[in-house]
């Protein structure tokens, strides 16, 4: 009997250590060469499968391969695409089985957020319904840590650390500068629906007029007025105000404070960019001097400081992930499991697909103080244990060394070609 071939996808957008899951799959697959055949990435991600681009990892060495787990962006190129549903238009779910069987592939990971997860699950309902199963494992993934069920999802411990870092940093600069120049700092981060992010800056907090002095929620309603006194307080009390914005942050109508007027490809508002928005109000209501910075691509690619324990969260999902494959489970996204606080301890679970799909975890209300612009001390201990620990990327005369793969496609098999 021929060894069925797997399929390995990165989807929506990158992490700091997204190719760390890559990494934990290739190389676990290389450990069980009589359960595994080859392990085809997707380029560009899902429309790899769509458009029978795969890349045969099976000719990157191992040096290679390992040096994904200290290397950030997504190193078989990723893309957001969102397949239709299965009673709208079944025309993408059956190429995709199509091209699954000329390569004889029998194991679909797919490393994403909640629409990735959807997608896997409507993979595995449709394999079973064309006859040809498919073991659909979702690898979570998501700087947004917004997926349900799963303690954490990978890639956001790093960005944490990113963001609580580099707006202690940016504090310390508008601090010493205040009495003569800029009175307020705005960082804007990303987090459209979910405050997660932002939450991480107040990390830093440890007294009660430490910076930041206000961080903007999507899950709290923005009132202006209020939010105009916060900042006027702040600047009296302290010299100067430190703000950290969600991307999504949103008025009590649920309109954006940085709604752009248009939408993305997964159909989600594009949003125009928070940041200078807030500043207008504060320049316009109490004219003080500002200054505003937006993390964009920056806070999620950001290996360089990235966090230990989101490293090896990540690498698990992946590793996980093929070893419940070959097992037999199917539909399935591996989580982790949080077992305690102090000392941190956590392992891998599972859940199925079904469950996961298109579900959002918001900021529990407890994680929030009362005045809705920080974060409580349970929201604390939720996520330091998340950043901690160093895991630098080698580095050769003073700059970091990325992986570089060949990224050689297969043979196409099909006569037919799919138009995206």
């Amino acid at each position: 009997m021929t060894l069925k071939n797997a399929f390995y996808a990165q989807s929506g957008g990158v992490t700091a250590v997204i190719n760390a899951s890559a990494a934990g799959v290739i190389e676990t697959a290389r450990k069980y060469p009589k359960k595994i055949g080859k392990v085809f990435a997707g380029k560009n991600g899902i429309l790899g499968a769509l458009e029978e681009n795969l890349i045969d990892t099976s000719l990157e060495t191992d040096k290679q391969i390992s040096l994904l787990k200290y290397t950030p962006g997504g190193a078989f190129g990723s893309a957001r695409y969102k397949l239709k549903g299965l009673k709208e238009n079944q025309r993408e779910y059956k190429r995709l089985i199509e091209v699954f069987k000329a390569h004889n592939i029998g194991y679909f990971f797919y490393n994403g957020g909640g629409d990735s997860m959807d997608t896997a699950h409507k993979v595995s309902e449709i394999g079973e319904a064309m006859d040809f199963p498919i073991a659909s494992i979702g690898i979570p993934k998501t700087v947004d840590n917004d997926l349900p069920i799963t303690d954490t999802c990978p890639g956001f411990g790093s960005v944490a650390k990113y963001i609580s870092v580099s707006t202690h940093e940016a504090s310390l600069d508008v601090l010493s500068m205040a009495e003569t120049s800029t009175k307020v700092f705005i960082l804007e981060v990303m987090g459209r629906h979910a405050g997660w992010i932002a939450a991480a800056s107040g990390l830093i907090a440890n007294q009660r007029n430490d910076p930041p002095h206000i961080i903007l929620f999507p899950e709290i309603p923005f009132e202006k007025k209020n939010f105009i006194k916060q900042v006027e307080r702040s600047v009296k009390n302290n010299g100067y105000c430190v703000i950290v914005a969600s991307e999504g942050a949103r008025y009590k109508n649920g309109k954006f404070l940085a709604d752009a007027g248009t939408k993305d490809s997964f159909g989600h508002k594009q949003l125009g960019g928070v940041a200078p928005v807030i500043a207008n109000m504060v320049k316009q209501s109490l004219g003080y001097k500002y200054h505003y910075a937006i993390a964009d691509y920056l806070q999620r690619s950001a290996r360089h400081l990235a966090s230990q324990t989101d490293l090896k969260q990540a690498y698990s999902v992946g590793e996980s992930a093929v070893k419940m494959a070959i097992k037999g489970e199917k539909s399935k996204m591996v989580t982790i499991d949080r077992l305690s606080d102090k000392p941190y301890k956590w392992q891998i679970g599972s859940a199925p697909l079904a469950k996961v799909a298109n579900n959002e975890k918001m900021m529990p209300r407890k994680f929030i103080t009362r005045n809705g612009y920080g974060i409580t001390s349970a929201c604390k201990t939720y996520m330091l244990p998340l950043i901690k620990g160093e895991a630098y990327p080698i580095y050769k005369n003073g700059l970091p060394t990325f992986s570089k793969l060949k990224n050689k496609l297969v043979e196409k098999r099909l006569k037919t070609k799919f138009m995206v």
